[in-house]
């Protein structure tokens, strides 16, 4: 099959799978924790802002946010320029349950480098962000 959806989804899958095994003991899955890197790299950052960088669209956003902020691990607020707008920043518990599951990504992230090898790993993800320019143009 060449089906570049169906090949991109598969790997999806299968990495996201492993991240969430290893993450178990924290409590967040791999796109949680994702989610949260995000967050607290460009914070306080707008929804709609966060949601064009991790390319999601808003109404998933939303829906993936609101177990993290029920956990307390995120705060939604107005924003402080725009009332309308609201803007994502982690708590301190975030940043605690981020601090937490560190360890446990950087476990993930070393099996995935070297099952893949250094080289492999580099031109994969350098031809993922090639794939996220090429098909938003």
């Amino acid at each position: 099959m060449t089906c570049p959806c169906f090949h991109l989804r598969r790997a999806a899958r299968v990495v996201t799978q492993l991240y969430d095994e290893i993450l178990r003991p924290s409590g967040l899955r791999g796109t949680q924790f994702t989610l949260l890197v995000g967050i607290r790299m460009l914070q306080p950052v707008p929804v709609h802002q966060l949601a064009e960088s991790t390319a999601t669209d808003r109404t998933t956003l939303t829906r993936n946010l609101k177990p993290l902020e029920r956990q307390g691990l995120v705060a939604i607020a107005p924003g402080a320029s725009d009332r309308r707008r609201r803007e994502v920043s982690l708590t301190a518990k975030g940043e605690d349950a981020l601090a937490a599951a560190y360890p446990l990504w950087q476990e993930a992230h070393e099996i995935v480098s070297e099952n893949l090898g250094g080289e492999r790993l580099e031109a994969l993800i350098s031809g993922l962000r090639e794939t996220v320019e090429a098909v938003r143009e």
